[in-house]
């Protein structure tokens, strides 16, 4: 004998779509990554940590790899909900 599991979602009929917000993600990632790296190469003459253009673009870089990292895990956990509800 199984039980079946409803939602407040599924039983308005109201699913949650992250498509967009997958994409918003990637893409904002991506800027990210790519504002770092011009940052960073058209500053690279002067080495410091006293260089704020340079720091910054570290920054960009980094966190590109954090908000790609969460974008992987809202994708990873929202295809495993619609994978257990069907």
């Amino acid at each position: 004998m199984t039980t079946k599991k409803t939602s407040a979602n599924e039983l308005n009929g109201i699913g949650r779509d992250v498509g967009r917000l997958v994409t918003m993600m990637t893409v904002a990632a991506w800027v990210f990554l790519g504002a770092g790296l011009i940052l960073s190469m058209l500053n690279l003459h002067h080495f410091s940590d006293k260089n704020p253009s340079l720091m910054v673009g570290i920054g960009c870089m980094v966190g590109s790899v954090f908000i790609y990292v969460i974008r992987t895990a809202i994708h990873l956990v929202h295809s495993r909900a619609e994978a257990v509800t069907e």
